[in-house]
């Protein structure tokens, strides 16, 4: 009968829990925060927060589609490996915590939902922020980050967003639910129509000394229907020289790029230009 009972007790818990993770991503959260203790972080400015945290993720395995575990929209955590989205937002995530001065593991969920899930809030599977120049739309409308581009040279971004609804086949969740189809084309639609603003590759060397570290890059690409194709953290090198943070590709781990963000940007075809997000100190 006691079994029977604590069954009931921990399939009650699955149900009702949004959250999907396991015991190692519990543990490298309480690292990271026991880390914030032992350096003092949280007496740093935000950006310096950021910076040390994502530093201290340097040789973390690059590990792809880790959020798309679920038929269901949960919140995923998955801190054992990350991409170049997961890497980013894990680390602002920490930091905001730290600065909060709430470093409980519920307290990680809690700010990791408010980031992932347009308004804070999750719903369904498109109510998450998948394109990025809507996550630093929706950072910038909430003050939780300032969209910089425009302010340091930025010329207008105007292109058609549709990827997503345009390769379903690509997405599970959008196979056989033709009403999420339409609600993300609904933001696709809403995407489009902004006045977005990105800095072209050629003019990045020329605006670094405007980039902060531990400002927030979003890479643009000339990907049809796609607006940015990877992301990472900025950081002011030895070189004087703002560098990339970031989490790659499969098979690499996370690292800081050898070359400046401007060179590094140059060398890969697909990638015309960034949008850049500071992030704002947490309001307690």
């Amino acid at each position: 009968m006691k079994k029977y009972f604590l069954l009931l007790l921990f399939l009650a818990s699955n149900v009702f829990s949004q959250a999907i993770y396991t015991q190692a991503d519990v543990d490298v959260c309480k690292s990271k925060f026991e880390l914030a203790v032992e350096k003092n972080l949280s007496k740093l400015p935000i950006n310096e927060v950021i910076i040390a945290i994502a530093k201290s993720f340097m040789g973390t395995d690059y590990a792809p589609n880790t959020l798309e575990k679920s038929d269901e929209e949960n919140l995923v955590i998955h801190l054992t490996g990350l991409d170049c989205y997961t890497f980013l937002e894990s680390s602002l995530v920490l930091a905001r915590c730290i600065k909060d001065g709430k470093t409980s593991f519920q307290d990680y969920e809690n700010e990791l939902t408010k980031i992932r899930y347009r308004n804070g809030k999750i719903d369904e599977y498109p109510s998450r922020l998948h394109y990025f120049s809507d996550w630093i739309y929706d950072m910038n409308k909430r003050g939780i980050g300032k969209d910089i581009t425009k302010e340091i040279g930025g010329v207008p971004y105007k292109k058609k967003i549709d990827f997503m609804s345009t390769h379903v086949n690509s997405y599970r969740q959008l196979k056989d639910n033709p009403k999420f189809v339409d609600e993300i084309a609904a933001i696709e639609k809403q995407i489009s129509s902004r006045k977005n603003y990105y800095v072209p590759q050629e003019k990045i060397e020329s605006v670094e000394k405007k980039i902060e570290n531990g400002d927030i890059i979003g890479i643009t690409t000339n990907v049809d229907g796609l607006d940015i194709a990877h992301t990472g953290i900025a950081i002011r090198m030895d070189d004087g020289r703002i560098h990339l943070l970031h989490a790659p590709n499969v098979g690499y781990k996370v690292q800081i790029t050898e070359k400046p963000l401007a060179d590094y940007i140059k060398g890969i075809k697909k990638q015309t230009g960034i949008m850049v997000l500071q992030p704002e100190e947490p309001v307690k």
